[in-house]
């Protein structure tokens, strides 16, 4: 026999959800002014960087750093929004940091540990705004 049950969310369980959105909100925020410098230092100083000549990916840093720059921009803008707890926001940040893990992959021969860190801290951005469930 089987019987269906409604699940009561429970106080701590949406102070949880409400925190881990937070969470990416802050740390995404964070990673977009991260973004937003690394570009400002590739349009303006195209020497800060590590030059791999042999690489399959290559890019015009000035190009790259208005990339970089554009792309944190939004990711802050949408880090905004998740402090709102919208709806829009949390698929925003997902979509934006996916394309930011691809953009820091893609600039791992300019600034490896830089790219890697990054990389990690939108891989947690993703994971937090998708594992918190959708309000009712």
């Amino acid at each position: 026999m089987a019987t269906t049950t409604t699940h009561q969310r429970s106080e701590t369980a949406q102070a949880a959800a409400g925190g881990l959105t937070t969470f990416a909100a802050v740390l995404l925020f964070i990673a977009g002014v991260l973004d937003l410098f690394r570009g400002i230092m590739a349009i303006a100083n195209d020497n800060v960087f590590v030059s791999t000549p042999n690489y399959v990916f290559k890019f015009d840093l000035t190009s790259w750093g208005w990339i970089q720059l554009v792309l944190g921009v939004i990711a802050m803008g949408v880090s905004a929004g998740l402090f709102t707890r919208a709806t829009w926001a949390r698929v925003a940040g997902v979509g934006i940091a996916g394309l930011l893990i691809i953009a820091s992959f893609l600039s791992v021969p300019y600034y490896p540990v830089w790219s890697l860190t990054l990389i990690a801290m939108y891989g947690f951005v993703i994971w937090a705004l998708c594992v918190v469930q959708r309000e009712r």
